[in-house]
């Protein structure tokens, strides 16, 4: 058989005559690669490949379409069945990226153990020896899940249909490879081909895929970007290798929302499930500290309470630094600013260090205010009372501005045990005026002098 070349796009997958300097879909440059494709009868997954809980579609009328059908598969762990919206719905593609070591096969790992289905987990990157000794560490080798060492996709699917599983997880889609393909595993056609033999094997058994995929240095998961359009859920598995805390977040959800997050802790025995995450970011402590404060922020559609440290010092040398953890540099810059030229704050001659605790990443600007206060109270060497916090975005005129879905943000800081919170004046809290919140001072301010003249004066 004569053998076939063409040439793909690295990055978008888009598929050319010729080669190019420049991706004429997705504009960049220098990704277009040249690859040998053959004919598509060796796909490892046919349709004539039918087991017996092989569905056969047929078309219906919306009307006719049952919902129960549809039932989701709960996988025993809370945090994920959240973000999934409620559970594995049968026969979809999931897709879990993240940084080398942040934890990928561990979470699928113990999800595959710890399932009542019939599970099949196939790695194409660690040995069943090396799968034994992760499972004995999570304390879990007593699971009926199998495991399999494969990386060719027909040999994969040779097992499938002697197993017949009710869950199938891959670690990792850039490791497998089919014949279909004359290729090296995790080229673009590799991936795309190896993705689509899934999907149909997915579809036509109503048989749920976890996929694991690496991610480039950009962040993006490695691969085509089409892999992402093929699958039905995108997740990020987030956070620093060096910190405690780790945070599962749905980019794409094609059966629920894509604002829940989950939030596990990294142990030795595996990743433990955190229902409260803000009483584990809140530093203990026996007195009240100056340059912290704490914040009510948002992380998907939970709220959090989080704690900002600030350290403010003279320049020793002569140009003052800034220096910002878990927060946007430059909205430091821009809030610095803000308290130099509105509030006449002489902040330019000074070290700012800034640092969010416990190691996460907020992008809430609701914790402007909680930052400014706290940069005030490391200057001025006066400590924020521990039952006081904050939520409100601060505006370049030094306006203290509303922000979204202030309820919650206020009963978790109630539920925690804070006497009082800092709003903007322009929040329209409703149950404010029914008086729901009686454990908890509402103090609502319109400038950050108003702010200044309540806590420091």
């Amino acid at each position: 058989m004569k053998t076939k070349t063409t040439f793909f796009c690295q990055n978008c997958g888009a598929q050319t005559a010729k080669w190019m300097g420049q991706c004429k879909t997705c504009h960049e440059w220098n990704t277009i690669v040249e690859e040998v494709v053959q004919k598509e009868e060796k796909r490892a997954w046919k349709s004539s490949n039918k087991s017996a809980n092989t569905r056969i579609s047929i078309p219906l009328r919306v009307s006719e379409i049952p919902l129960d059908a549809e039932t989701r598969i709960t996988t025993f762990d809370k945090e994920l069945d959240a973000v999934l919206g409620g559970g594995v719905v049968p026969g979809s593609l999931i897709l879990l990226g993240g940084e080398p070591g942040i934890g990928k096969s561990t979470l699928l790992l113990q999800v595959a153990l710890s399932m009542s289905q019939n599970v099949l987990y196939v790695s194409g990157e660690e040995s069943q020896a090396q799968l034994k000794m992760r499972a004995e560490r999570l304390q879990k080798q007593d699971s009926d899940c199998l495991l399999l060492t494969e990386t060719n996709t027909q040999n994969i699917f040779r097992h499938i249909t002697e197993l017949q599983p009710e869950v199938l997880v891959i670690d990792s889609i850039q490791t497998l490879h089919t014949n279909a393909i004359d290729a090296t595993p995790g080229s673009v056609s590799q991936i795309r081909e190896t993705t689509a033999e899934l999907i149909k094997f997915a579809k036509e058994t109503a048989t749920p895929v976890f996929l694991i995929g690496h991610i480039t240095k950009d962040g993006h998961i490695a691969g085509p970007k089409i892999l992402e359009h093929m699958v039905d859920v995108v997740l990020q598995f987030e956070g620093d290798r060096n910190h405690l805390y780790r945070i599962l977040r749905a980019q794409k959800n094609r059966f629920g929302a894509t604002s829940e997050i989950g939030i596990y802790e990294m142990r030795q025995s595996g990743l433990r499930e955190v229902s409260n995450l803000s009483e584990l970011l809140i530093s203990q402590k026996d007195e009240a500290l100056s340059g912290t404060s704490i914040a009510a922020t948002l992380e998907g559609m939970r709220p959090l309470m989080i704690e900002v440290q600030a350290l403010v010092s003279s320049a020793v040398y002569g140009t003052p630094q800034r220096s910002s953890t878990g927060y946007d540099i430059k909205r430091l810059h821009m809030l610095l600013a803000v308290l130099e030229k509105r509030a006449g704050f002489k902040l330019a001659a000074k070290d700012v260090f800034l640092n969010i605790a416990g190691g996460i990443k907020v992008v809430d600007p609701a914790i402007d205010l909680s930052v400014i206060t706290a940069v005030l109270s490391s200057n001025e060497n006066i400590a924020i009372p521990q039952d006081t916090c904050f939520a409100a975005e601060v505006g370049l005129a030094g306006e203290i501005r509303p922000v979204t879905r202030i309820e919650q943000r206020i009963a978790e800081a109630e539920k925690l045990g804070f006497k009082q919170i800092f709003i903007s004046k322009f929040n329209k809290v409703a149950s404010l005026q029914q008086n729901d919140y009686k454990a908890i001072k509402i103090v609502q301010v319109a400038k950050v002098e108003d702010v200044y003249g309540k806590l420091f004066v």
